[in-house]
């Protein structure tokens, strides 16, 4: 391990003291020493950086049993967002690494921009602007948001401030999530449903659950009776690239807009979502719901509080159980 009093702090999150407060200098004044790298997580890239970290402020790629293994003074992965499925809690727990992360400091920011591009695809913002730039001025009709029925995938803390600020355009809104009990003052203001439902009954699906599983499929997608505006700022792997892009050219899916690809940090072929055939009706934003100020701030701040705490001895307040 390096030395106590200049322990060695990796970090790959792209945006991290980005914001309004420089936390790698506050690390800095604290005794610590602050190595980045990319978000990627690229092993042979790392592999000359983990073998003298003992902190870890983790951005969106892999923590692997392999990357683990690289690290053997690494006591904390402070994982620089909410999502930890990317993140092997079971092999770091056998090696004795505490993984937390930072539950609740972006979700207002990811609310909002779900909301921005829910309306931007409603609306076919990207493609007018396109339009016009190139001197046409031809339009076509859309839909009012608040004639429409949005179906709400994960009732989290981010499904449900997209609720909340769903609010004011007053759709009819019904809400999907297997482990919110029937009782939840949450269905007093929604419609309970399924997944399956959603797909029935829904001209707007926003998808806030985690990942794991691939829940917008053919099978879903083949239930529906009416085309649907999706919005994924959730994961990637829910949802089946090549059937999406399918149903956009069938007409089942009149729009597609996400804050993340299946291939993002990986540097694989192109998403078919990304087809020149599709642009006017697929919005993709780089992964940056979360990066307001006060989104990165807020990750910032407690990733590395929960960071120090474990190094220096203290028990942190968001710790991922495996």
């Amino acid at each position: 391990m390096t030395s106590a009093a200049r322990r060695r702090v990796l970090v790959t999150s792209r945006s991290f003291g980005g914001g309004g407060t420089d936390f790698a200098a506050e690390l800095d004044a604290a005794g610590y020493e602050v190595v980045r790298s990319s978000p990627a997580h690229d092993l042979a890239e790392l592999e000359a950086l983990l073998p003298g970290v003992d902190g870890w402020i983790a951005g969106t790629g892999p923590v692997t049993a392999a990357h683990l293994d690289l690290a053997p003074a690494l006591r904390v992965v402070a994982r620089y967002g909410v999502g930890i499925d990317k993140v092997d809690v079971a092999a770091a727990a056998a090696r004795g690494v505490v993984v937390t992360n930072t539950p609740g400091a972006n979700s207002s920011a990811v609310a909002e921009h779900t909301v921005a591009l829910l309306l931007a695809a409603l609306r076919g913002v990207p493609a007018a602007d396109r339009r016009v730039r190139a001197g046409d001025w031809s339009g076509w009709q859309a839909r009012e948001l608040s004639a429409l029925t949005v179906g709400v995938l994960g009732l989290g803390r981010i499904g449900r401030l997209v609720i909340e600020r769903l609010g004011g355009f007053r759709p009819r809104v019904l809400g999907a999530d297997p482990w919110v009990p029937t009782d939840d003052p949450i269905f007093d203001e929604i419609e309970r449903a399924s997944a399956d439902d959603l797909a029935r009954s829904c001209d707007v699906v926003t998808l806030h659950a985690p990942g794991g599983q691939t829940v917008v499929d053919d099978a879903w997608l083949g239930a529906s009776d009416r085309p649907v505006l999706l919005v994924n700022t959730a994961r990637a792997d829910l949802i089946d690239e090549d059937a999406v892009a399918a149903a956009l050219r069938s007409g089942r899916v009149w729009a597609y807009a996400a804050d993340t690809l299946a291939t993002e940090n990986h540097g694989e072929g192109a998403s078919p979502l990304l087809a020149p055939d599709l642009a006017d009706r697929v919005i993709v934003t780089p992964h940056l719901a979360a990066q307001t100020r006060e989104g990165v701030d807020g990750m910032g701040r407690m990733a590395t509080a929960d960071l120090r705490a474990v190094l220096e001895g203290r028990e942190p307040r968001h710790p991922v159980a495996p």
